[in-house]
Protein backbone atom coordinates (compact mmCIF):
# COMPACT_ATOMS: atom_id res chain seq x y z
CA UNK A 1 0.00 0.00 0.00
CA UNK A 2 1.46 3.31 -0.98
CA UNK A 3 2.41 5.54 1.90
CA UNK A 4 0.46 8.35 0.43
CA UNK A 5 -2.77 6.36 0.78
CA UNK A 6 -2.28 5.58 4.52
CA UNK A 7 -4.10 7.66 7.01
CA UNK A 8 -2.04 9.81 9.43
CA UNK A 9 -2.95 7.66 12.43
CA UNK A 10 -1.06 4.69 10.96
CA UNK A 11 1.92 6.65 9.58
CA UNK A 12 3.11 7.87 13.02
CA UNK A 13 3.91 4.38 14.44
CA UNK A 14 5.67 3.41 11.26
CA UNK A 15 7.90 6.53 11.40
CA UNK A 16 8.97 5.84 14.96
CA UNK A 17 9.76 2.23 14.11
CA UNK A 18 11.83 3.29 11.14
CA UNK A 19 13.83 5.82 13.27
CA UNK A 20 14.70 3.23 15.93
CA UNK A 21 15.84 0.81 13.24
CA UNK A 22 18.19 3.38 11.66
CA UNK A 23 19.67 4.37 15.04
CA UNK A 24 20.35 0.73 15.96
CA UNK A 25 22.09 0.10 12.68
CA UNK A 26 24.28 3.22 13.04
CA UNK A 27 25.32 2.31 16.59
CA UNK A 28 26.21 -1.25 15.63
CA UNK A 29 28.28 -0.21 12.63
CA UNK A 30 30.19 2.48 14.49
CA UNK A 31 31.12 0.32 17.50
CA UNK A 32 32.15 -2.55 15.24
CA UNK A 33 34.48 -0.42 13.13
CA UNK A 34 36.31 1.47 15.99
CA UNK A 35 36.26 0.03 19.45
CA UNK A 36 37.81 3.18 20.93
CA UNK A 37 34.48 4.96 20.54
CA UNK A 38 32.73 2.42 22.74
CA UNK A 39 30.88 3.75 25.79
CA UNK A 40 33.47 3.52 28.61
CA UNK A 41 34.45 5.52 31.68
CA UNK A 42 36.56 8.38 30.27
CA UNK A 43 38.67 8.76 33.43
CA UNK A 44 39.59 5.06 33.59
CA UNK A 45 40.28 4.94 29.86
CA UNK A 46 42.57 7.93 30.03
CA UNK A 47 44.41 6.50 33.04
CA UNK A 48 44.96 3.16 31.37
CA UNK A 49 46.17 4.80 28.19
CA UNK A 50 48.63 6.97 30.15
CA UNK A 51 49.96 3.96 32.05
CA UNK A 52 50.35 2.05 28.81
CA UNK A 53 52.31 4.90 27.19
CA UNK A 54 54.54 5.36 30.24
CA UNK A 55 55.26 1.64 30.41
CA UNK A 56 56.09 1.61 26.73
CA UNK A 57 58.35 4.66 27.08
CA UNK A 58 60.17 3.13 30.01
CA UNK A 59 60.68 -0.08 28.12
CA UNK A 60 61.99 1.86 25.15
CA UNK A 61 64.37 3.99 27.23
CA UNK A 62 65.75 1.29 29.48
CA UNK A 63 68.99 0.13 27.84
CA UNK A 64 69.03 -3.06 29.93
CA UNK A 65 65.81 -4.51 28.35
CA UNK A 66 66.16 -3.30 24.78
CA UNK A 67 66.56 -6.16 22.26
CA UNK A 68 68.37 -5.47 19.01
CA UNK A 69 66.08 -5.47 15.96
CA UNK A 70 67.74 -6.42 12.68
CA UNK A 71 65.89 -4.63 9.89
CA UNK A 72 65.92 -5.71 6.27
CA UNK A 73 65.33 -3.81 3.03
CA UNK A 74 61.62 -4.72 3.38
CA UNK A 75 59.17 -3.25 5.89
CA UNK A 76 58.88 -5.36 9.02
CA UNK A 77 56.68 -4.91 12.08
CA UNK A 78 58.47 -3.73 15.27
CA UNK A 79 57.45 -5.43 18.47
CA UNK A 80 57.40 -3.58 21.84
CA UNK A 81 60.74 -3.71 23.68
CA UNK A 82 62.88 -3.87 20.52
CA UNK A 83 65.55 -1.23 19.81
CA UNK A 84 66.03 0.23 16.36
CA UNK A 85 69.61 0.62 15.14
CA UNK A 86 70.86 4.00 14.08
CA UNK A 87 70.18 4.74 10.41
CA UNK A 88 66.97 2.68 10.14
CA UNK A 89 63.84 4.08 8.56
CA UNK A 90 60.75 3.87 10.84
CA UNK A 91 57.11 4.50 9.93
CA UNK A 92 53.66 4.03 11.49
CA UNK A 93 51.21 1.91 9.55
CA UNK A 94 47.91 3.83 9.73
CA UNK A 95 45.89 0.77 8.73
CA UNK A 96 47.24 -1.62 11.36
CA UNK A 97 48.55 0.90 13.90
CA UNK A 98 51.90 -0.91 14.14
CA UNK A 99 55.39 0.55 13.72
CA UNK A 100 57.40 -0.81 10.81
CA UNK A 101 61.13 -0.64 10.14
CA UNK A 102 63.35 -1.14 7.15
CA UNK A 103 66.88 -0.28 6.08
CA UNK A 104 67.63 3.03 4.39
CA UNK A 105 71.05 2.01 3.15
CA UNK A 106 72.40 -1.50 3.53
CA UNK A 107 76.07 -0.42 3.58
CA UNK A 108 75.42 2.18 6.27
CA UNK A 109 73.51 -0.36 8.35
CA UNK A 110 76.28 -2.92 8.06
CA UNK A 111 78.86 -0.39 9.24
CA UNK A 112 76.63 0.47 12.19
CA UNK A 113 76.19 -3.16 13.22
CA UNK A 114 79.79 -4.09 12.60
CA UNK A 115 81.29 -5.94 15.51
CA UNK A 116 77.90 -6.81 17.08
CA UNK A 117 76.21 -10.18 17.36
CA UNK A 118 72.60 -11.11 17.12
CA UNK A 119 70.78 -11.30 20.44
CA UNK A 120 73.13 -8.85 22.30
CA UNK A 121 71.95 -5.65 23.90
CA UNK A 122 72.41 -2.47 21.89
CA UNK A 123 74.46 0.45 23.29
CA UNK A 124 72.22 3.38 22.46
CA UNK A 125 75.05 5.90 23.30
CA UNK A 126 77.20 4.97 20.30
CA UNK A 127 77.24 8.60 19.08
CA UNK A 128 78.62 10.02 22.38
CA UNK A 129 82.23 11.25 22.71
CA UNK A 130 84.83 9.38 24.68
CA UNK A 131 86.65 10.99 27.61
CA UNK A 132 89.75 11.42 25.48
CA UNK A 133 87.72 13.20 22.81
CA UNK A 134 86.29 15.57 25.39
CA UNK A 135 89.74 16.33 26.80
CA UNK A 136 91.08 17.07 23.34
CA UNK A 137 88.12 19.32 22.55
CA UNK A 138 88.53 21.18 25.84
CA UNK A 139 92.24 21.68 25.24
CA UNK A 140 91.54 23.12 21.81
CA UNK A 141 88.88 25.40 23.32
CA UNK A 142 91.31 26.73 25.91
CA UNK A 143 93.97 27.19 23.29
CA UNK A 144 91.57 29.21 21.18
CA UNK A 145 90.53 31.36 24.13
CA UNK A 146 94.16 32.02 24.98
CA UNK A 147 94.90 33.04 21.45
CA UNK A 148 91.97 35.46 21.48
CA UNK A 149 93.00 37.08 24.78
CA UNK A 150 96.74 37.08 24.11
CA UNK A 151 96.63 40.50 22.50
CA UNK A 152 94.73 42.01 25.44
CA UNK A 153 97.13 40.42 27.93
CA UNK A 154 100.15 41.76 26.10
CA UNK A 155 98.67 45.26 26.04
CA UNK A 156 97.86 45.10 29.76
CA UNK A 157 101.34 43.84 30.64
CA UNK A 158 102.90 46.63 28.59
CA UNK A 159 100.83 49.20 30.50
CA UNK A 160 101.87 47.73 33.86
CA UNK A 161 105.54 47.81 32.88
CA UNK A 162 105.16 51.43 31.84
CA UNK A 163 103.58 52.48 35.15
CA UNK A 164 105.55 50.36 37.64
CA UNK A 165 109.15 49.39 38.08
CA UNK A 166 110.15 45.77 38.70
CA UNK A 167 110.84 44.82 42.30
CA UNK A 168 114.33 43.63 41.38
CA UNK A 169 115.18 47.06 40.02
CA UNK A 170 113.88 48.76 43.17
CA UNK A 171 115.92 46.46 45.38
CA UNK A 172 119.01 47.21 43.35
CA UNK A 173 118.46 50.97 43.66
CA UNK A 174 117.99 50.79 47.44
CA UNK A 175 121.12 48.67 47.74
CA UNK A 176 123.08 51.27 45.77
CA UNK A 177 121.78 54.05 48.06
CA UNK A 178 122.99 52.04 51.08
CA UNK A 179 119.93 53.03 53.11
CA UNK A 180 120.13 51.85 56.74
CA UNK A 181 117.03 51.99 58.94
CA UNK A 182 117.80 52.88 62.57
CA UNK A 183 115.63 52.97 65.65
CA UNK A 184 115.34 56.12 67.78
CA UNK A 185 117.55 54.49 70.40
CA UNK A 186 120.27 53.74 67.87
CA UNK A 187 120.09 57.27 66.49
CA UNK A 188 120.42 58.81 69.97
CA UNK A 189 123.41 56.60 70.76
CA UNK A 190 125.08 57.66 67.54
CA UNK A 191 124.38 61.35 68.23
CA UNK A 192 125.71 61.15 71.80
CA UNK A 193 128.87 59.42 70.58
CA UNK A 194 129.41 62.11 67.99
CA UNK A 195 128.89 64.87 70.55
CA UNK A 196 131.18 63.22 73.10
CA UNK A 197 133.92 62.41 70.62
CA UNK A 198 137.09 64.48 70.91
CA UNK A 199 137.60 64.20 67.18
CA UNK A 200 134.28 65.90 66.36
CA UNK A 201 134.40 69.53 65.36
CA UNK A 202 132.33 72.25 67.00
CA UNK A 203 129.90 72.25 64.10
CA UNK A 204 129.45 68.48 64.34
CA UNK A 205 128.79 68.67 68.07
CA UNK A 206 126.21 71.44 67.64
CA UNK A 207 124.54 69.47 64.82
CA UNK A 208 124.41 66.35 67.03
CA UNK A 209 122.79 68.30 69.89
CA UNK A 210 120.33 69.95 67.51
CA UNK A 211 119.20 66.57 66.14
CA UNK A 212 119.09 65.03 69.61
CA UNK A 213 116.68 67.70 70.85
CA UNK A 214 114.14 66.51 68.27
CA UNK A 215 114.12 62.96 69.65
CA UNK A 216 114.06 63.70 73.40
CA UNK A 217 110.77 65.58 73.06
CA UNK A 218 109.17 62.14 73.29
CA UNK A 219 108.95 60.93 76.89
CA UNK A 220 110.10 57.38 76.08
CA UNK A 221 113.13 58.61 74.17
CA UNK A 222 114.07 60.97 76.99
CA UNK A 223 113.95 58.07 79.44
CA UNK A 224 115.96 55.89 77.06
CA UNK A 225 118.61 58.59 77.15
CA UNK A 226 119.19 57.57 80.78
CA UNK A 227 119.74 53.90 79.97
CA UNK A 228 123.08 54.42 78.23
CA UNK A 229 124.29 57.50 80.15
CA UNK A 230 123.42 60.00 77.47
CA UNK A 231 121.70 62.43 79.84
CA UNK A 232 124.80 62.85 82.01
CA UNK A 233 126.91 63.47 78.91
CA UNK A 234 124.63 66.35 77.94
CA UNK A 235 124.61 67.71 81.50
CA UNK A 236 128.39 67.70 81.46
CA UNK A 237 128.21 69.70 78.27
CA UNK A 238 127.03 72.66 80.36
CA UNK A 239 130.60 72.93 81.62
CA UNK A 240 131.94 73.52 78.13
CA UNK A 241 133.89 76.68 77.43
CA UNK A 242 132.02 77.11 74.16
CA UNK A 243 128.84 79.20 74.58
CA UNK A 244 127.16 77.39 71.68
CA UNK A 245 127.73 74.03 73.34
CA UNK A 246 126.20 75.35 76.56
CA UNK A 247 123.27 76.81 74.67
CA UNK A 248 122.38 73.64 72.73
CA UNK A 249 123.08 71.34 75.66
CA UNK A 250 120.56 73.36 77.71
CA UNK A 251 118.19 73.19 74.75
CA UNK A 252 118.33 69.38 74.80
CA UNK A 253 117.91 69.25 78.59
CA UNK A 254 114.89 71.56 78.54
CA UNK A 255 113.15 69.28 76.03
CA UNK A 256 114.02 66.16 78.04
CA UNK A 257 112.88 67.64 81.40
CA UNK A 258 109.43 68.76 80.25
CA UNK A 259 106.73 66.80 82.15
CA UNK A 260 109.11 63.87 82.66
CA UNK A 261 109.58 63.21 86.41
CA UNK A 262 112.01 60.33 85.94
CA UNK A 263 114.38 62.48 83.91
CA UNK A 264 113.95 65.41 86.31
CA UNK A 265 115.04 63.25 89.27
CA UNK A 266 118.11 62.00 87.39
CA UNK A 267 118.98 65.56 86.41
CA UNK A 268 118.88 66.78 90.01
CA UNK A 269 121.09 63.89 91.07
CA UNK A 270 123.43 64.63 88.16
CA UNK A 271 123.99 68.22 89.23
CA UNK A 272 122.06 69.87 86.42
CA UNK A 273 120.44 72.51 88.68
CA UNK A 274 123.75 73.87 89.97
CA UNK A 275 125.22 74.08 86.48
CA UNK A 276 122.19 75.92 85.10
CA UNK A 277 122.31 78.51 87.90
CA UNK A 278 126.01 79.06 87.36
CA UNK A 279 125.48 79.88 83.70
CA UNK A 280 122.67 82.32 84.55
CA UNK A 281 124.81 84.01 87.21
CA UNK A 282 127.82 84.51 84.98
CA UNK A 283 128.31 86.59 81.88
CA UNK A 284 127.00 84.67 78.89
CA UNK A 285 125.39 85.52 75.56
CA UNK A 286 121.70 86.35 75.74
CA UNK A 287 120.81 83.43 73.43
CA UNK A 288 122.58 81.00 75.76
CA UNK A 289 120.79 82.38 78.82
CA UNK A 290 117.45 82.01 77.06
CA UNK A 291 118.04 78.30 76.52
CA UNK A 292 119.39 77.85 80.05
CA UNK A 293 116.36 79.61 81.54
CA UNK A 294 114.14 77.34 79.44
CA UNK A 295 115.89 74.27 80.90
CA UNK A 296 115.58 75.67 84.43
CA UNK A 297 111.83 76.29 84.04
CA UNK A 298 111.31 72.73 82.69
CA UNK A 299 113.24 71.30 85.62
CA UNK A 300 111.35 73.23 88.33
CA UNK A 301 107.75 72.93 87.08
CA UNK A 302 105.71 70.21 88.82
CA UNK A 303 108.78 69.11 90.79
CA UNK A 304 108.58 70.44 94.39
CA UNK A 305 111.85 68.82 95.46
CA UNK A 306 113.71 70.69 92.72
CA UNK A 307 111.98 73.92 93.79
CA UNK A 308 113.16 73.35 97.35
CA UNK A 309 116.73 72.81 96.16
CA UNK A 310 116.42 75.90 93.94
CA UNK A 311 115.65 78.07 96.95
CA UNK A 312 118.50 76.53 98.98
CA UNK A 313 120.99 77.22 96.19
CA UNK A 314 119.98 80.89 96.00
CA UNK A 315 118.04 80.60 92.79
CA UNK A 316 115.86 83.64 93.53
CA UNK A 317 118.91 85.86 93.93
CA UNK A 318 120.26 84.62 90.58
CA UNK A 319 116.97 85.41 88.85
CA UNK A 320 116.74 88.83 90.54
CA UNK A 321 120.18 89.77 89.22
CA UNK A 322 119.20 88.50 85.79
CA UNK A 323 116.03 90.60 85.67
CA UNK A 324 117.78 93.77 86.79
CA UNK A 325 120.39 93.60 84.04
CA UNK A 326 119.96 95.96 81.12
CA UNK A 327 118.72 94.47 77.87
CA UNK A 328 117.19 91.42 79.55
CA UNK A 329 113.52 92.44 79.36
CA UNK A 330 112.69 89.28 77.44
CA UNK A 331 114.22 87.19 80.20
CA UNK A 332 112.40 89.25 82.83
CA UNK A 333 109.00 88.31 81.37
CA UNK A 334 109.98 84.63 81.37
CA UNK A 335 111.17 84.84 84.96
CA UNK A 336 107.90 86.48 86.07
CA UNK A 337 105.96 83.76 84.25
CA UNK A 338 108.02 81.09 86.05
CA UNK A 339 107.30 82.65 89.44
CA UNK A 340 103.58 82.81 88.65
CA UNK A 341 103.59 79.12 87.70
CA UNK A 342 105.40 78.10 90.88
CA UNK A 343 103.04 80.08 93.11
CA UNK A 344 99.88 78.76 91.44
CA UNK A 345 101.16 75.14 91.50
CA UNK A 346 101.25 75.21 95.29
CA UNK A 347 97.82 76.85 95.46
CA UNK A 348 96.32 74.20 93.16
CA UNK A 349 97.90 71.42 95.23
CA UNK A 350 96.23 72.76 98.39
CA UNK A 351 92.86 73.12 96.64
CA UNK A 352 93.14 69.59 95.26
CA UNK A 353 93.82 68.25 98.72
CA UNK A 354 90.69 69.99 100.04
CA UNK A 355 88.55 68.57 97.25
CA UNK A 356 89.83 65.04 97.80
CA UNK A 357 89.65 65.46 101.61
CA UNK A 358 93.19 64.23 102.06
CA UNK A 359 94.87 65.79 105.08
CA UNK A 360 98.46 64.87 104.27
CA UNK A 361 98.99 63.72 100.68
CA UNK A 362 102.60 63.22 99.71
CA UNK A 363 102.54 65.82 96.95
CA UNK A 364 101.05 68.47 99.24
CA UNK A 365 103.66 67.71 101.92
CA UNK A 366 106.41 68.29 99.37
CA UNK A 367 104.91 71.63 98.33
CA UNK A 368 104.56 72.72 101.95
CA UNK A 369 108.30 72.36 102.33
CA UNK A 370 108.79 74.91 99.55
CA UNK A 371 108.63 78.34 101.24
CA UNK A 372 108.42 80.32 98.04
CA UNK A 373 106.14 83.24 98.97
CA UNK A 374 108.09 84.31 102.08
CA UNK A 375 111.31 84.13 100.07
CA UNK A 376 109.84 86.30 97.32
CA UNK A 377 108.80 88.92 99.86
CA UNK A 378 112.15 88.92 101.64
CA UNK A 379 114.18 89.25 98.45
CA UNK A 380 112.25 92.20 97.08
CA UNK A 381 110.23 90.52 94.36
CA UNK A 382 107.13 92.54 95.28
CA UNK A 383 108.82 95.77 94.09
CA UNK A 384 110.57 94.11 91.15
CA UNK A 385 107.30 92.70 89.82
CA UNK A 386 105.47 96.02 90.20
CA UNK A 387 108.17 97.91 88.29
CA UNK A 388 107.88 95.47 85.35
CA UNK A 389 104.46 96.96 84.52
CA UNK A 390 106.39 99.70 82.70
CA UNK A 391 107.20 97.23 79.89
CA UNK A 392 105.56 98.39 76.64
CA UNK A 393 104.44 95.00 75.30
CA UNK A 394 100.84 93.98 76.03
CA UNK A 395 101.84 90.36 76.48
CA UNK A 396 104.49 91.29 79.05
CA UNK A 397 101.97 93.43 80.93
CA UNK A 398 99.51 90.53 80.97
CA UNK A 399 102.13 88.22 82.56
CA UNK A 400 103.07 90.86 85.16
CA UNK A 401 99.41 91.53 86.05
CA UNK A 402 98.86 87.81 86.61
CA UNK A 403 101.89 87.63 88.90
CA UNK A 404 100.78 90.72 90.81
CA UNK A 405 97.42 89.08 91.40
CA UNK A 406 99.12 85.88 92.67
CA UNK A 407 101.37 87.92 95.03
CA UNK A 408 98.66 90.32 96.16
CA UNK A 409 98.06 88.71 99.56
CA UNK A 410 101.79 88.36 100.29
CA UNK A 411 102.76 91.83 99.00
CA UNK A 412 99.60 93.80 99.84
CA UNK A 413 101.26 96.28 102.20
CA UNK A 414 104.01 97.00 99.66
CA UNK A 415 101.52 97.50 96.85
CA UNK A 416 99.23 99.65 99.00
CA UNK A 417 102.08 101.98 100.01
CA UNK A 418 103.60 102.24 96.53
CA UNK A 419 102.23 105.43 94.86
CA UNK A 420 104.09 104.66 91.65
CA UNK A 421 102.21 101.39 91.27
CA UNK A 422 98.87 103.19 91.69
CA UNK A 423 99.76 105.78 89.06
CA UNK A 424 100.92 103.07 86.67
CA UNK A 425 97.72 101.10 87.13
CA UNK A 426 95.60 104.26 86.59
CA UNK A 427 97.50 105.06 83.40
CA UNK A 428 97.06 101.53 82.12
CA UNK A 429 93.37 101.67 83.02
CA UNK A 430 92.82 104.73 80.84
CA UNK A 431 94.81 103.19 77.97
CA UNK A 432 92.95 99.91 77.98
CA UNK A 433 89.56 101.58 78.30
CA UNK A 434 90.15 103.14 74.92
CA UNK A 435 91.39 99.87 73.43
CA UNK A 436 88.48 97.91 74.92
CA UNK A 437 85.99 100.44 73.52
CA UNK A 438 87.60 100.05 70.11
CA UNK A 439 87.16 96.29 70.40
CA UNK A 440 83.46 96.74 71.15
CA UNK A 441 83.07 98.95 68.08
CA UNK A 442 84.73 96.25 66.01
CA UNK A 443 82.19 93.73 67.31
CA UNK A 444 84.48 91.87 69.74
CA UNK A 445 82.73 91.38 73.05
CA UNK A 446 85.06 90.76 76.01
CA UNK A 447 88.17 90.74 73.85
CA UNK A 448 91.83 90.68 74.83
CA UNK A 449 92.01 94.31 76.00
CA UNK A 450 88.73 93.94 77.86
CA UNK A 451 90.25 91.12 79.92
CA UNK A 452 93.37 93.16 80.68
CA UNK A 453 91.17 96.07 81.76
CA UNK A 454 89.30 93.72 84.10
CA UNK A 455 92.58 92.62 85.75
CA UNK A 456 93.64 96.24 86.26
CA UNK A 457 90.28 97.20 87.75
CA UNK A 458 90.47 94.27 90.20
CA UNK A 459 93.92 95.31 91.40
CA UNK A 460 92.87 98.94 91.84
CA UNK A 461 89.82 97.87 93.81
CA UNK A 462 91.92 95.67 96.10
CA UNK A 463 94.47 98.45 96.74
CA UNK A 464 91.90 101.12 97.72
Amino acid sequence: MPLQGLPLSRMAPLGMLLGLLIASCFTFCFSHQNQEFALTNPEKSTTKETERKETTAEEELDPEVLEVFHPSPEWQALRPGQAVPVGSHVRLNLQTGAREVKLQNEDKFQNTLKGTKKGKRLDINTNTYTSQDLKSALAKFKEGAEMESSKEDKARQAEVKRLFRPIEELKRDFAELNVVIETDMQIMVRLINKFNSSSSSLEEKIAALFDLEYYVHQMDNAQDLLSFGGLQVVINGLNSTEPLVKEYAAFVLGAAFSSNPKVQVEAIEGGALQKLLVILATEQPLTAKKKVLFALCSLLRHFPYAQQQFLKLGGLQVLRSLVQEKGTEVLAVRVVTLLYDLVTEKMFAEEEAKLTQETSPEKLQQYRQVHLLPSLREQGWCEITAHLLALPEHDAREKVLQTLGALLVTCWDHYHQDPKLSRTLASLQAEYQVLAAQELQDGEDEGYFWELLGSINSLLQELR
